[in-house]
């Protein structure tokens, strides 16, 4: 295995990752950011009222977007065990 296939199969690795996080990264950070703006602009400064609907919020989009993450890494699996010959010699 050389160092280009090496350095080649972290990068598909870390895109995908990038893929797969993205949805509940983005979604977690605009809803912290309006919480945040509620909060300061009525003054309450109470910890669950941030953590409980970001969880919420993480915990629905990862319902709601299972199968296109389950899919996403099946395939990507697949791609994988499917060029397993190019990585042995």
């Amino acid at each position: 295995m050389t160092p280009d296939l090496v350095a080649e199969l972290m990068r598909q690795l870390l895109r995908e990752a990038m893929i797969l996080a993205a949805p509940l990264l983005l979604a977690a950070a605009a809803l912290s950011f309006v919480l945040s703006l509620v909060q300061t602009l009525t003054s309450l400064q109470e910890q669950s009222l941030t953590s409980v609907p970001r969880l919420a919020a993480i915990v629905l989009i990862l319902l709601v977007g299972m199968p296109w993450f389950l899919e996403r890494l099946a395939t990507y699996t697949r791609l994988l065990l499917g060029d397993f010959h190019r990585y042995l010699g």
